[in-house]
């Protein structure tokens, strides 16, 4: 029986229009310059459970193939709609995203589109947006294979598919069709419960299809994704969501019981819980900038009933909240591009900027040598970046090799390539970069 609160809830969630939400979601972050994951969150909380998917579906889809829906809404309308009727451009863009790559009976997907202008509170461009979608109906076949003719089929900005293409001359290709398909889903099994064998079998009772990794011990693909509800003991802490590259972070930096360990830049939290998971009784201090994403940290630390000290910093100032103390191990996820997770988070290709690259590289080296005097005799740092291109990764580490000569490379890479390059592949990891330092 419904109590009050709960009956109130239930009706409102009922009462949205889907498609109205993905509309106002893409709009804050084509014209505010949101991050999509950032707010999706809290949009999936105006939908019931069995919309959440849908809606997270269509809005890093229209991120995905954004140049594509752009060019066929010019085709179909004489005059771009502008200011407050921008969220309706969006709203047109929903619509047309579900006719080519979703199942939604094309009827349904046109009729919850078009009621979105009510919920919009603009029913009176009904007519407007009702006409596009089934103008674009008629001439979809001819219209998509323009489309193909007019745009690039590489659906990346001009700036970043050209700094692609110079630094990987000759698999670019590779990485810019991994970047358009969506991305694997890979789990990391907790060992301190069970091994990731036992774990596939317990993927197999729960009839979900996976395979193991033959490189991370703990990583396990599954073959199609699935809800994390569906996953045996998840809110055991049996398992973590986290890509086979980015766990390669912690199993490179190694940690051992008893040992302090910085790991900064910690949100949301994926590497300090491995890191735990490794050398459960290590010390473990996470430092992150950004308060809100501190609390991701906590969240899941929790969940996975895991301890470390969980601080608000500046990476750049770590006077402030590491005082005198030094670290035996540091793991240094330093902000970057993001441009190796693009198949991850679509709407990075529309937010980045060429000029951020140069902003991103002078903070990853003010960072690293602002914490290096932190870390002990004999002790190691791990500097890690999602990003592929060369001036965050190789380059940064070989100027830092060069302004500090107590630093040496350690098992990852050499003269030439200064640590190791994971680019993305369709059913691989995402594109990472990682190097181990040691301090002589």
């Amino acid at each position: 029986m419904l109590t009050k609160v709960s009956f109130f809830d239930h009706i409102m969630k009922n009462a949205y229009n889907l498609r109205s939400i993905a509309a106002k979601a893409i709009t804050q972050v084509l014209e505010q310059g949101q991050s999509l994951s950032t707010i999706i969150p809290e949009f999936q909380q105006k939908v019931s459970d069995k919309d959440k998917a849908l809606l997270q579906e269509i809005c890093f889809g229209v991120m995905r193939v954004l140049p594509q829906l752009e060019w066929l809404i010019s085709q179909l309308m004489a005059k771009p709609l502008k200011g407050k009727q921008r969220v309706f451009h969006y709203l047109i863009m929903v619509g047309i995203y579900q006719l080519i790559y979703t199942r939604i009976p094309a009827h349904a997907a046109l009729a919850e589109t078009v009621n979105g202008a009510t919920n919009l509170k603009r029913p009176q461009l009904k007519g407007v947006i009702n006409g596009v979608l089934r103008q674009f109906q008629r001439q979809q076949q001819v219209l998509i294979e323009q489309a193909n003719n007019h745009i690039s089929q590489h659906l990346h900005p001009k700036w970043l598919l050209e700094r692609i293409q110079k630094a990987y001359p000759t698999n670019w290709q590779t990485i810019v069709d991994a970047n358009n398909q969506k991305p694997p889903m890979w789990l990391r099994v907790n060992q301190l419960h069970h091994t990731a064998n036992e774990y596939l079998a317990l993927l197999e009772e729960a009839n979900i299809k996976a395979e193991l990794d033959i490189n991370h011990s703990s990583a396990i693909r599954l073959l199609n994704p699935c809800p994390v509800s569906a996953l045996p003991g998840f809110n055991q802490g049996w398992v973590t969501i986290q890509d086979r590259s980015a766990q390669g972070c912690a199993e490179l930096l190694n940690p051992c019981d008893g040992e302090s360990i910085l790991d900064l830049c910690a949100a949301p939290g994926g590497k300090t819980t491995h890191i735990l998971e490794i050398a459960p009784k290590s010390k473990v201090l996470a430092i992150d900038i950004d308060e809100q994403r501190i609390k991701r940290v906590k969240e899941n630390l929790q969940r996975l009933n895991l301890h470390a000290v969980v601080k608000t910093g500046d990476g750049r100032l770590p006077h402030e909240w590491a005082t005198d103390k030094q670290f035996d191990r540091v793991l240094l996820d330093a902000p970057c591009s993001a441009i190796g997770v693009i198949r991850r988070h679509p709407d990075i290709k529309w937010l980045r900027r060429n000029e951020d690259i140069d902003q991103l590289v002078t903070l990853q080296s003010e960072i690293l040598d602002a914490i290096w005097p932190y870390l002990k005799q004999n002790g190691t740092l791990v500097y890690a970046t999602c990003s592929i291109l060369p001036q965050e990764n190789s380059e940064q580490i070989k100027a830092f090799l060069a302004r500090h000569s107590d630093a040496i490379l350690s098992e990852t890479g050499n003269s030439g390539t200064f640590g190791t390059q994971i680019i993305p592949e369709a059913t691989g990891g995402d594109g990472f970069f990682y190097t181990r330092l040691t301090k002589q």
